[in-house]
């Protein structure tokens, strides 16, 4: 990374101009909390509270619970962190305006020992349980107010910053936020319709590379003795801070012993918070030194699908593009601008290429245009399922892309997933991740891309990333956006596909007319899912040729009359490839 001016004083870059305390509570927590239980060895602060029990990972929020007049704007976060397993320290001030009046602010916290909260930079008294630490205002606060929210706290995190060793034994700390994790280890509205920036300033072991969003300002830096955290020996501060918005689950920190390679640039040009003079973005891989071998032919391709997708979808929207191997429990986790990725499998010499395009694609669709609710995680997952695909349709060719989509279909036509429709509330969060998010999700956009065009297809997923960068989106703001490119209602559509259950299983019959061939196709699913109004290809071969007609099914069947063909003609459904469905008696396959 390149060193940037100005950065040389650490007494200036962590505590001001002056001799100012250090953010953090000094107070120190002994090294026996690393192994023994939090609340006993903690010696709290005058007014510092117990920590509560935590909560559950995953557990979905009622959906009023976010819609509470507070926009938070801006993340400033300090992080002391351990040396493997232990206890981290950390500070979060949060600068938030209301939308309405209101007289507290509730932000998502859990398992954390707190020192103390203020609210522009008076102490206040709070209240902490369930997951929820609530912070009064004093007195009503209008809307369009503006608060600086500030909580220190301490303690060895129930999830969300893993804090323990790599594949390889190696001390390590890694952030995994998803779905609404982030409050395990940072006070936040952790939710994907809140988006803010943010800035990390991070103590860690000096002999340690550490990772977060956005750009490095500037090179590390020694940590001054009277910085507070756990004993570590040497330590070494580094600084990254954010151009735009990102949601709460894509705010991530890592750190370990790593081996940092340029893969290449890419964007050049199409890199609007670029921090590099020549407008472009590095893209670049950090593994364990022990795995650099192994995972580097994964990610030979990862500049050039940058630039495939920033030539399809819109500028890159973010300062780096960071791949990093990591404590992740998913095989990829797309935060923006550092996607950390299953340590086992690269370590294993695991092909993750397929991972890689998904997750980048996501930089574009889930982090960049984030889903505004769980309920429409597919505008995140599906759209990095599909648009992971077209990028080895663009450079593999449509063999490639074909064979994708094929699996796809599968995964989703074997699963009890089908029984549910693809815009889901669940209770559980985890159960989002499902073949409706990711691979009917795909389909749904394939089916879409057929039904509009090439053309409109592509102009509209430019309009819809144009219009919604760094912001959220919903279904009906997608929808919205076809509808004005390619000029149609395209409600039946997206209501048939999204918000229904299941998917057409089609029956084909044939009756010789001497002069032709009468073929006939009717649905035949079951009442759990509604008759769809789809166009099917259709091609019908005999002596050497082959002709092909698109049967519209409105919500039924449909009957093409084939002059000439023979009672023997082959007749094959969606010989291309654009429709997910299965044929009545076959197996679950495309």
């Amino acid at each position: 990374m390149r060193p940037l001016p100005g950065l040389a004083a650490a007494s200036v870059l962590l505590w001001g101009c002056g001799p100012a305390a250090p953010r953090m509570a000094a107070t120190p927590v002994p090294e026996a909390s690393a192994t023994a239980g939090v609340s006993s060895a903690l010696r709290p602060t005058a007014g510092a509270s117990a920590e509560p029990e935590p909560i559950p990972a995953g557990r979905a929020s009622p959906p009023e619970r976010y819609d509470d007049g507070v926009d938070v704007l801006h993340y400033d976060i300090e992080l002391a962190l351990p040396r493997g397993s232990g206890w981290m320290q950390g500070h979060a001030a949060l600068d938030l305006r209301l939308d309405r009046a209101v007289t507290a602010v509730d932000l998502d916290f859990s398992g954390l020992h707190i020192d103390e909260v203020t609210v522009d930079s008076g102490p206040v008294e709070w209240h902490h349980e369930d997951g929820l630490l609530s912070i009064p205002l004093g007195s009503p606060a209008e809307a369009g107010a503006r608060h600086r929210i500030a909580v220190a706290y301490r303690g060895v995190p129930d999830d969300g910053l893993i804090l323990g060793e790599t594949v390889h034994g190696d001390p390590s700390a890694f952030v995994d936020n998803w779905p609404n994790r982030t409050r395990f280890w940072l006070p936040s509205v952790d939710h994907p319709s809140d988006k803010a920036t943010a800035r990390f300033t991070v103590h860690a072991p000096a002999e340690w590379d550490v990772i977060a969003n956005g750009r490095a300002a500037g090179p590390p830096v020694p940590t001054p003795p009277e910085v507070p955290g756990p004993s570590v020996g040497e330590r070494r501060t580094w600084i990254y801070e954010t151009a735009v918005d990102h949601p709460t689950y894509t705010l991530v920190v890592g750190g370990a012993d790593m081996v940092i390679d340029t893969v290449g640039l890419a964007a050049c040009g199409e890199a609007p918070v670029s921090p590099r003079a020549d407008g472009c973005v590095a893209v670049t891989t950090w593994l364990f030194p022990d795995s650099r071998a192994e995972g580097a032919s994964s990610f030979r391709r990862a500049a050039d699908m940058v630039d495939v997708f920033t030539d399809m979808i819109g500028p890159f929207p973010y300062e780096k593009l960071a791949n990093v191997q990591s404590a992740t429990r998913f095989g990829g986790m797309e935060n923006s601008s550092a996607i950390f990725y299953s340590q086992q499998a690269i370590a294993a010499g695991r092909d993750i290429e397929s991972t890689v395009s998904h997750e980048i694609a996501h930089q574009w669709f889930g982090d960049s245009v984030t889903e505004a609710d769980w309920s429409e995680l597919w505008l995140s997952e599906g759209f990095a399922t599909y648009f992971g695909a077209v990028y080895f349709e663009r450079v593999d060719g449509m063999e490639s892309f074909r064979e994708r989509l094929a699996g796809a279909a599968r995964a989703y036509l074997t699963s009890a997933d089908t029984l549910r429709p693809v815009i889901d509330r669940r209770g559980d969060l985890f159960d989002m991740l499902n073949r409706n998010s990711y691979q009917k999700g795909g389909w749904v956009l394939h089916m879409l891309r057929r039904e509009v065009g090439d053309d409109a297809f592509f102009a509209a997923i430019r309009a819809y990333y144009a219009r919604y960068r760094d912001a959220t989106a919903t279904t009906d703001d997608l929808r919205a956006v076809f509808e004005e490119v390619a000029d149609r209602d395209l409600a039946r559509f997206f209501g048939q596909w999204l918000r229904a259950p299941g998917y057409p299983v089609l029956s084909v019959s044939t009756r010789d007319l001497r002069t032709g061939l009468r073929v006939e196709i009717e649905q035949v699913q079951g009442d759990y899912a509604p008759r769809f109004h789809i166009p099917v290809d259709v091609e019908v071969t005999w002596d050497g040729r082959s002709v092909r007609a698109t049967v519209p099914l409105e919500g039924a069947g449909g009957v093409w009359i084939v002059p000439g063909a023979p009672a023997d003609a082959r007749v094959t459904l969606d010989p291309d490839g654009w429709l997910l469905h299965r044929l009545h008696g076959s197996p679950p396959s495309p």
